[in-house]
């Protein structure tokens, strides 16, 4: 199920014309890496609720800026229990 979520935002990012050549689990999404503007981390946090069903609050922003790309995958399993899915 990680690699699946990993994809899914991988996937998310390239569909808001972000490359993504070379991102990985290990890419921050904010400027060390893909350098998402906070619009777009509010908009991949809208599509992650959308699709897994999760919430981030509007404050957690700028810690999912912070975040690798691995760690906001784990960040969206562990919200939405799907550890085990």
């Amino acid at each position: 199920m990680s690699t699946d979520v990993r994809q899914f935002i991988i996937d998310a990012i390239a569909e808001m014309n972000y490359p993504i050549d070379d991102v990985d689990a290990d890419t921050p999404l904010g400027s060390a890496g893909v350098d998402l503007e906070s619009l777009a981390v509010a908009e991949l946090a809208v599509r992650v609720e959308d699709t897994y069903g999760v919430k981030f609050s509007d404050e957690e922003a700028e810690q999912m800026a912070a975040m690798t790309v691995g760690e906001f995958a784990a960040a969206i399993r562990e919200r939405g229990n799907l550890a085990s899915a």
